[in-house]
């Protein structure tokens, strides 16, 4: 591993960086490869900032959430049990990576916030015993789920597929159910096979007995609970009460208790109101949910800053027709057995330009369903397969790490080399299930 961590240290730039310069290679791509002149360019790439805007609070609010939940004395005192399980040389990492791949596939937002906490607390853990772990590898465990997440519960692009109203619903002439996708037994063994490679591939990267190690910066160590202000007014009283946060967290509750019992579904929404119902059951008082929320905000600039950037970019790449382009040069060379797997790296491809799955799914989706048509491909394997290549990449592409990276305190090029194998083997594991799949079953 050292070798690749010293290249991708010198060569990779920031996120932000990373963001501006993949702009910058769409713009020009549709503007070599398209129709589009400068004007709808960079019309495309304008109304496209405001893309995301909605996708943008929801995880503003996962990350800033999941940072209160986790600062909250509970919660706090449960990640300490939990820290403390692993010991030795190589489970601390094996274990983090284990409960994150487990949070993500119940839900992406979940397991983005569970794998950086974790991650904390067991360095935590680790330095107190006096065996510290390498903080950066922890980190890049705490993000090995966003490889297996669209294989999960919460995948975008069979949830679209499931959906009567949906596009692909539309364009196939009837839903695909996800005991075709989601649950079909060729993904479910793939998920299980791609979770042990997983557990594998980290256990090869923990460092040797002896090995120096990267400690957790003391920027991003644990903090004391904050300081509350002393109660000398009868408004003081108020703001240091639990009932006015216990009373609005039994109606969130409440809330929730109506949606899942009128059928509802677990959305990223939904993730968040359960973040916001427990934190207001179990924090002390207002006065404790402000210090906690002021200190968890700090650390959603950078998604702020940079989503729109993506958001930009997916606009070009739809409005120019450069994503049509690419997927269709990949289809166009393929055969029944191989759409599958051609079609994956087309989307590991795209997922570079369009990281949101569900943005991927509306865009790619309907190009890669009629080429499939064309083929006799199963349209299940379609869907699968923009599901695989836009979780595969997540690896080498910063926009999911941004909540991450923000609450561990670390940059990219600190956990690229780490994930970048992950994006190797799990590959392997992806590219050879959809080789066997061929046209479907």
């Amino acid at each position: 591993m050292g070798p690749v961590n010293a290249l991708v240290e010198r060569f990779i730039p920031s996120a932000l960086v990373f963001a501006i310069v993949l702009t910058l290679v769409v713009v020009l791509a549709a503007l070599l490869l398209t129709d589009s002149g400068p004007k709808e360019v960079v019309s495309a790439w304008g109304v496209g900032l405001a893309g995301l805007l909605a996708f943008m609070t929801q995880m503003s609010l996962v990350l800033m959430l999941g940072h209160v939940l986790a600062n909250t004395r509970p919660v706090r005192a449960g990640l300490r049990r939990l820290g403390a399980i692993p010991r030795g040389r190589v489970m601390p990492y094996v274990f983090v990576a284990l409960i994150t791949c487990l949070a993500t596939l119940i839900t992406w937002g979940l397991g983005l916030v569970v794998g950086a906490l974790l991650a904390k607390e067991v360095a935590n853990q680790t330095s107190r015993r006096g065996e510290p772990a390498h903080f950066p590898l922890l980190v890049a465990t705490g993000y090995t789920g966003m490889s297996i997440w669209h294989m999960g519960y919460s995948g975008s692009a069979p949830l679209t597929a499931a959906t009567p109203d949906s596009f692909v619903a539309a364009q196939v002439g009837e839903i695909i159910p996800i005991t075709e996708t989601t649950f079909s037994w060729w993904n479910m063994t793939a998920t299980a096979v791609a979770l042990l490679v997983i557990l594998g591939t980290v256990a090869l990267m923990a460092p040797k007995a002896g090995a120096d190690v990267a400690e957790m910066p003391a920027q991003s160590a644990e903090t004391d609970s904050p300081t509350l202000p002393a109660v000398e007014t009868p408004a003081d009283a108020v703001d240091a009460s639990r009932v006015p946060t216990l009373l609005l967290g039994l109606l969130v509750a409440a809330y929730l208790a109506i949606h899942f019992t009128d059928g509802g579904s677990l959305t990223l929404d939904i993730v968040n109101w359960s973040f916001l119902a427990l934190i207001l059951l179990i924090v002390s008082s207002p006065a404790e949910l402000v210090e906690l929320v002021k200190d968890a905000a700090s650390n959603v600039g950078e998604i702020l800053l940079q989503f729109p950037l993506y958001a930009g970019i997916m606009g070009v790449m739809a409005g120019t027709g450069l994503i049509t382009m690419l997927s269709d040069a990949m289809v166009n060379i393929s055969t029944p057995q191989t759409f599958g797997f051609l079609a994956f790296l087309s989307a590991g491809l795209v997922n570079f330009f369009v990281p949101s799955g569900g943005g991927q799914i509306a865009v790619q989706g309907p190009i890669l369903l009629d080429a499939a048509e064309r083929l006799g491909v199963d349209p299940s394997v379609a869907i699968m397969a923009v599901s695989y290549g836009d979780q595969w990449t997540n690896m080498i592409q910063p926009f999911w790490a941004l909540p991450l990276l923000a609450i561990a305190g670390l940059r990219i090029r600190d956990i690229l080399g780490y994930t970048t194998m992950i994006l190797i083997t799990v590959g392997v594991v992806l590219s050879a299930t959809l080789l066997l799949v061929g046209p479907g079953v």
